[in-house]
């Protein structure tokens, strides 16, 4: 399966920078792109809802997870060339215990490639960079 690079990057960003802004950027482009397509956009919300929590805005992360889980849920747990499950677990894990009030430090999670072709571009662009990247 052909993946876009925009997407490859996303799954850079998320993954390897952990860059969540860049995430959203990318992705967002990506959505846009394709119709607006609510995969899409449930993964740009699962990576705003980590850039929220990270940037101390629990109430925005809340709500980014809230609604990331709410699309994802629609589609096959093996999507994409990803854990999709495995992704929406994570996101209503982080959305529970927000909405359970509880405050507790930021924590990553990764986005488990399950494609080795997908997992050989990400690879791929860890010898070689975005060039946003190159110059941080």
């Amino acid at each position: 399966m052909p993946y876009d690079p925009l997407y490859v990057q996303f799954l850079y960003h998320f993954n390897v920078s952990l860059d969540y802004f860049e995430c959203h950027e990318v992705m967002e482009e990506l959505w846009l792109e394709e119709g607006r397509d609510l995969l899409y956009q449930g993964l740009l919300q699962a990576a705003v809802g980590l850039y929220h929590h990270r940037n101390g805005n629990p109430s925005g992360s809340l709500k980014l997870f809230t609604q990331a889980a709410d699309k994802l849920e629609r589609y096959p747990r093996h999507s994409l060339g990803i854990d999709l499950g495995e992704l929406l677990e994570n996101c209503l894990a982080y959305r529970n215990r927000l909405a359970g009030g509880e405050s507790f430090a930021f924590y990553s999670f990764p986005i488990t490639i399950l494609d080795p072709d997908l997992a050989g571009l990400v690879e791929e662009m860890k010898r070689n960079p975005p060039a946003a990247l190159e110059e941080d």
